[in-house]
């Protein structure tokens, strides 16, 4: 699913990442952790094909980094979804135009793209608040958007940034909740985030700690 081999990244002279090596199999949970400014988000978006690879290699969905042009980013990120953490969701937009975007951009035919759409939303429970536009939601509900919008395109990988961190204990822990589901019946993900609690929900997950962009500990055996 991911193999990195000394992928290194610089902006402007900062390293935000040094030497990472790891290898990641399907149908696998990873937490990544470590202090803000640590390097999560730069390895999730080199994941995402959001910024070009620099330095190492890297394969993610079978797709190697290294040659990955414009026009195959979006194949890419039809195995590849994130959940960001502000959202990103279209305020105006209804909750159900929000996640059926996703599958818009890919050409789905519309009848299939409804019943994709309510599904999905249906598992969530989202379903009632289907046609409210975004920004009359709360804060909870928008992440649950932006979680169906990421899943709806059954992503192989599904990459998570500091979810629930803009969220109460309960709904952070209702939010990870869902991710087990989706984890539970295939999905492989990668969770960054400050929670520690939120470990506790799945103890036999990977574990990664970053700290100034280096790999400082890890709970098994990395690539070499």
């Amino acid at each position: 699913m991911i193999c990195l081999r000394h992928v290194s990244h610089n902006f402007g002279g900062h390293w935000a990442l040094k030497n990472i090596s790891l290898d990641l199999g399907k149908r696998e949970f990873l937490f990544l952790v470590g202090p803000s400014g640590a390097g999560k988000t730069t390895l999730l978006r080199i994941l995402h094909g959001a910024i070009a690879l620099q330095r190492g290699q890297a394969t993610v969905c079978g797709f190697d980094l290294r040659a990955l042009k414009p026009r195959t980013i979006p194949l890419l990120r039809r195995q590849v979804s994130v959940v960001f953490q502000d959202f990103k969701i279209l305020p105006r937009r209804t909750a159900f135009a929000n996640v059926a975007l996703a599958l818009e951009v890919q050409g789905m035919s519309r009848p299939l793209l409804e019943r994709r759409v309510r599904a999905v939303l249906r598992s969530l429970d989202l379903e009632p608040k289907a046609h409210i536009p975004c920004a009359e939601l709360s804060g909870g509900e928008q992440q649950r958007v932006a979680v169906a919008r990421a899943v709806v395109v059954g992503p192989q990988l599904l990459l998570a940034d500091e979810p629930t961190g803009n969220l109460d204990r309960e709904l952070a822990m209702r939010l990870m909740s869902i991710f087990l589901q989706f984890h539970a019946h295939g999905s492989t993900i990668i969770l960054a985030t400050h929670n520690q609690e939120l470990l506790s929900c799945l103890p036999e997950a990977k574990i990664l700690h970053l700290e100034n962009g280096a790999i400082v500990w890890s709970n098994w055996p990395l690539g070499e």
